[in-house]
């Protein structure tokens, strides 16, 4: 076997070599160089040992990978709807379009009538009062930031009231009560875990206090001997002390999904003809891109817009498009749910999702389909299944092919079983069978080779 063991070739040497390849011409050459180094140092790290198909291809891979937007497309497979590291909501194609619209020169803060400055707010602020009932409405970027600007504008010099069995941790580990102590606000606990009365919010309303906070549970739920105070009796006890109720009610759900099985999450209307300051996410249940809505009085919602963390916290032009586009689908509730990616997968029949695997399965050699279910995700519904049918590819290595599958382009996301993996057609659309299925394909041939 010839040593392929030799001393490192000289950066300005191989990039030289590089450029005499012609490879990648048009990139400049910092970036070239910088891909010689990566290559140096993995083989640095190896003894030195040369690439196996030589030192100029080396660098053209890692260019490749250095080129490529790491922000890539993938297939989701996995029936989960609102998966939050896939990015949550898919869009509707008129919010894809009107984004793109949007990228440009725009009039995010122009009216063009009069030719004078407008407020960016305007664009989506007649859809949501009217969807939701409410009599004013902001945007923020994310649900997180509007109740942080809710608790900061209200309660900043006092003391926010929150029941102990809504101090919830939300995604990547930010705990309520955090929020608030960034917010400036002091926490004041009432009640226990599973047990809140009125009366325990009726105790705590002392002098310092500035604002109820209501919290739902979204990402998980309390069953047994529990009891939590309806949003509708906090508004009617604080109303007397001028104090706002604030209630996050998580998803953003606008239309009801009981007759398909889903249940439990609340509905933005109720808490809004309530009273409370309503705050929900844009890229959940609503299907629309990230964003955090506050809906509800009017006297609450403009001390929110006057306070200066509504600038920093405020959406880009093109965000507020996308929710523009999707918000104006829910004014026909029978076209949200065609339209609107979110609304459809929840609401798939399961008999056309039986039909669908069927077919995505005849064009996988050697799969068969199976009952199973989907989850919603995102922290929705977290008790929720949903019946589908799943098609499974048999494998040796479950985990090598899903690895094989994440490698491609573009990569296609699966669940594992027990002897191979498992598609689920609720969250693949029609158009991607044929790539689903070359992908597989691809897959399953390039471990044949490797075994």
């Amino acid at each position: 076997m010839t040593d392929r063991r030799r001393r490192l070739p000289a950066v300005h040497a191989l990039v030289a070599e590089t450029r005499a390849a012609g490879v990648a011409p048009e990139l400049p050459a910092a970036v070239i160089t910088a891909a010689v180094r990566e290559v140096l140092a993995a083989a640095r790290a190896v003894g030195g040992t040369a690439p196996e198909g030589g030192w100029v291809e080396a660098v053209q891979t890692q260019l490749a990978s250095r080129e490529r937007p790491s922000l890539t497309r993938v297939i989701n497979a996995t029936g989960v709807v609102l998966h939050t590291n896939l990015g949550r909501a898919p869009l509707a194609e008129s919010a894809v379009t009107a984004m793109r619209e949007a990228a440009g020169y725009s009039a995010l803060e122009y009216e063009l009538e009069p030719g004078t400055r407008g407020s960016r707010q305007r664009h989506t602020h007649a859809l949501l009062t009217s969807l939701t009932g409410a009599e004013d409405a902001l945007v923020t970027v994310n649900a997180a930031a509007a109740v942080l600007l809710a608790l900061t504008a209200l309660a900043a010099d006092g003391e926010t009231v929150v029941s102990r069995g809504e101090l919830v941790e939300i995604g990547g580990g930010f705990r309520i009560p955090e929020i608030l102590a960034k917010s400036g606000s002091r926490l004041l606990e009432i009640g226990t875990t599973n047990r809140t009365h009125l009366s325990d919010y009726a105790t705590a309303l002392r002098p310092s206090v500035r604002c109820v906070l209501k919290v739902h549970r979204s990402n998980f739920a309390m069953q047994g001997f529990v009891t939590e105070v309806d949003v509708a009796a906090l508004v009617t006890l604080c109303a007397p002390h001028g104090l706002p109720v604030v209630h996050d009610v998580g998803s953003g759900l606008l239309l009801d999904l009981a007759p398909w099985g889903l249940a439990g999450e609340p509905l933005v209307g109720p808490s809004v003809a309530a009273g409370a300051l309503t705050i929900f996410s844009g890229d959940k249940l609503l299907g629309g891109p990230q964003a955090g809505i506050v809906v509800g009085p009017a006297a609450v919602v403009q001390r929110l817009a006057a306070d200066p963390l509504a600038r920093a916290v405020r959406p880009d032009k093109v965000t507020l498009a996308g929710l523009e586009a999707t918000l104006a689908l829910y004014r026909d509730s029978a076209q949200a749910r065609r339209d609107i990616p979110v609304l459809r997968m929840l609401t798939a029949d399961p008999a056309d999702l039986r039909r669908r695997a069927r077919r995505l399965a005849r064009r996988i050699p050697g799969s068969s389909t199976v009952a199973g279910e989907s989850a919603v995700g995102g922290g929705a519904f977290p008790e929720a299944t949903l019946p589908t049918t799943l098609v499974v590819v048999p494998a040796r290595s479950p985990d090598s092919l899903r690895a094989a599958l994440r490698s491609l382009d573009p990569p296609v996301i699966a669940r594992s079983a027990a002897d191979g993996i498992l598609l689920d057609v609720r969250t693949v659309a029609d158009g991607e069978f044929g790539t689903v299925a070359a992908a597989v394909g691809q897959a399953v041939s390039t471990l044949a080779v490797g075994n």
